[in-house]
């Protein structure tokens, strides 16, 4: 589930549409959770559905480290990529703001983590990145994981809209990692290796 405080808008003719803040977002507030009606999809299942399905589901699910893809119900499905992304995600399936996040501005992922199938070009944002590659959680894991570590022992001081989809043990988890007393998992773990 995405983010009470945002709303799809349409954005340009280039990128189309993406899920905007309509309120300031501050950094270390989750904003994807992981949720009861999210669908997951495996490889056999989507070889058997129809071709317009399978476009569907290749333009708006992310693949996890099952290898299976996974649909958002919600707006969640429009948020789009960027190089220098504001939210990133974590090895405990929700995401997080990895900075402060103004009204009208767009959330964004970066799609290096999410086990593309195909490599793609990026809109060009200055970056030294341009290209996303199907094996870029294994390039950047480690810079992910310090933007991620920079703001995650905020999530337990911070409104969390999202918090009644959080586990009472990942919620004991996260505030366990935010005193020290735990190490975060790497969103290394969120790789899925394609089996050729």
């Amino acid at each position: 589930m995405i983010h009470p405080k945002t709303e799809l808008k349409f954005i340009s003719n280039e990128i189309g549409y993406g899920v905007v803040a309509t309120e300031f977002i501050p950094a270390g507030t989750i904003t994807w959770v992981l949720d009861k009606l999210d669908r997951e999809f495996s490889p056999k299942d989507l070889i058997s559905l129809d071709p317009i399905y399978q476009d569907i589901l290749d333009t708006y699910t992310y693949r996890n480290s099952q290898g299976n893809f996974v649909l958002c119900w919600d707006n969640g499905r429009f948020v789009n990529h960027s190089f220098n992304s504001n939210c990133l995600t974590t090895a405990y399936d929700f995401e997080i703001a990895i900075r402060d996040i103004k009204p009208g501005e767009q959330l964004t992922d970066d799609y290096g983590y999410l086990n593309i199938p195909q490599p793609f070009r990026g809109a060009d944002e200055g970056t030294k990145r341009k290209v996303v590659y199907p094996d870029d959680l294994l390039k950047y894991h480690k810079v992910w994981d310090e933007k991620l570590l920079k703001v995650f022992n905020r999530i337990p001081k911070m409104n969390q809209p999202l918090l009644n989809l959080i586990t009472e043990d990942l919620w004991n988890e996260i505030n366990a990692i935010s005193q020290g007393k735990e190490e975060m998992k790497s969103i290394l773990n969120n790789y899925y290796q394609e089996k050729k």
